[in-house]
C-alpha cells in the first residue's frame, strides 16, 4: 500500500495521517457486514474527531459509544442522534451528564452502569435538574472481568435497577473485548457460549414481563460473530480505521489500514541502523511492537526513546530525509497523542481534523 501523498514535503513530521479514501471504503464495507448502517452502534475513542463522527453520519450511522464525557459532547456537536456512555459514571462525571442533556437537547444521551449505589446517584442528579428519566444500559460482565454486572448477578440487579427513579433502563450493553481469539471459528464459539449465559438471563427477565429493547454487543473482533444474532446493535470500532494490530491478528478482518505516521529518517548512528523522529511521544507504547513500517516491512525495531526511534535493517537503510509511514500497532491511543490529524483524498492534503476529545473536557 502506498501511503505517500502531494505535499509530504512540506508536511512536519512526525504527523498523524488518515486516509479518506481507504475509510470510506472501510466504512461500506462494514455496513454491508452489517447489514445495514442503522444496526452500527461505534465506539468513537480510536479517533476521537467531529470529522471522522460527521463521515460516518454521512454514511447513515447514527449512534455512537463513548468513554468520555468530551467524546459524547463531540457526538452531539457532529450532530449525531445517540450518544452512548459506555463508561461507568461516577465522581464529577454524573454532575456533568445531567448538563450535557439540557445543553444538546437534539442528542438522547444514554448512560450506563453496574452499581446501584451510582446509578441512584445518576438518577438523583438528573432528577434534581429537572431531567425526567435518562436513558440507561446495565453495563454486563461477559467474562473480560473489566466492568459490569455477572451474568449469575444480572437478573436480581436489572429487576432492582428499573426500580431506580430518574432513569429509564432500556437493556444492556456487552463488552466481549476478552474474546480475542485469531481462528474465526475459534472465536465464534467462544462468543456464542459467552453470549448464551446472557441471553438465558434476558429470556427469564422477559418472560416476567420486562420490555429489554436494547442490546449493545461485541467490539470489533467480535463484531462479525454477532452479525447473525437478532435484533442487537452491533459494536465495532477500530476497524473503521484499522492498523497494523488488528490485521495481524485477525486475517478474517479483511479491513486496509487507513492511518499512518509521517516520519522522518534523521540519523545513520552506525552501521546498518537508522533512526526515525517518531519517539514514544508520537506512537501508542501499549504494544511491544509499535508499528511497522509501510515502506520497509524487512526493517526492525531496536529501541524507542521520547524523540527517537532506532531500526534495523540489513539493506543500505534510507537517506537521511527520507519520509517513511509507520502504521500503528494500535491506533486508538496513537490517535490521542495529536492535536490534529491531517486527512489525504485522491492522494492529496485534503483537510484537517482537530483531535476534539483528546481533552477531558470542552463545554460541558
Amino acid at each position: 500500500m502506498n501511503y505517500h501523498f502531494s505535499g509530504e514535503e512540506e508536511t512536519d513530521s512526525p504527523s498523524l495521517i488518515y486516509y479518506k479514501d481507504i475509510i470510506e471504503e472501510n466504512i461500506k464495507k462494514i455496513i454491508n457486514i452489517a447489514g445495514g448502517a442503522q444496526r452500527l452502534w461505534p465506539h468513537v475513542k480510536s479517533h476521537k474527531t467531529t470529522g471522522f463522527i460527521r463521515m460516518q453520519i454521512e454514511s447513515g450511522i447514527n449512534r455512537f459509544k463513548c468513554a468520555t464525557i468530551a467524546e459524547a459532547e463531540i457526538c452531539a456537536l457532529s450532530g449525531a442522534e445517540h450518544a452512548l456512555l459506555a463508561y461507568p459514571l461516577v465522581g464529577p462525571a454524573i454532575e456533568r451528564f445531567p448538563e450535557l442533556v439540557k445543553k444538546y437537547i437534539k442528542t438522547d444521551f444514554w448512560a450506563s452502569g453496574d452499581d446501584i449505589r451510582q446509578l441512584e446517584l445518576l438518577g438523583k442528579t438528573a432528577a434534581a435538574a429537572n431531567i425526567n428519566s435518562v436513558k440507561t444500559l446495565i453495563d454486563v460482565n461477559m467474562g473480560m472481568n473489566r466492568t459490569g454486572v455477572l451474568p449469575e448477578l444480572l437478573e436480581e440487579f436489572y429487576r432492582k435497577a428499573v426500580r431506580i427513579d430518574g432513569l429509564d433502563i432500556k437493556g444492556f450493553h456487552c463488552y466481549d473485548g476478552h474474546l480475542g481469539i485469531k481462528n474465526f471459528d475459534e472465536r465464534q464459539k467462544a462468543v456464542i457460549s459467552s453470549a448464551d449465559k446472557f441471553f438465558e438471563v434476558k429470556k427469564s427477565l422477559e418472560k416476567q414481563g420486562y420490555e429489554i429493547p436494547v442490546i449493545v454487543m461485541g467490539g470489533t473482533p467480535t463484531f462479525p460473530c454477532h452479525v447473525k444474532t437478532p435484533d442487537v446493535f452491533l459494536s465495532p470500532g477500530t476497524i473503521f480505521i484499522q492498523d497494523n494490530g488488528y490485521s495481524l491478528k485477525y486475517p478474517d478482518l479483511d479491513f486496509t489500514p487507513g492511518a499512518a505516521i509521517l516520519s522522518r529518517v534523521i540519523s545513520h548512528p552506525a552501521k546498518g541502523l537508522f533512526t526515525l523522529d517518531t519517539g514514544n511521544k508520537a506512537i501508542a507504547a501499549d504494544p511491544a511492537i509499535r508499528g511497522v513500517i509501510a515502506d520497509l516491512p524487512d526493517a526492525k525495531p531496536l529501541f524507542q526513546s521520547e524523540e527517537h526511534w532506532v531500526w534495523s535493517l540489513e539493506e543500505t537503510p534510507p537517506p537521511i530525509g527520507t519520509v517513511l509511514y509507520i502504521i500503528p500497532t494500535h491506533i486508538c491511543p496513537s490517535s490521542a497523542l495529536y492535536q490534529s490529524i491531517l486527512v489525504i483524498k485522491n492522494g492529496k492534503r485534503s483537510e484537517i481534523w482537530e483531535v476534539d476529545a483528546r481533552n477531558r473536557r470542552i463545554n460541558v
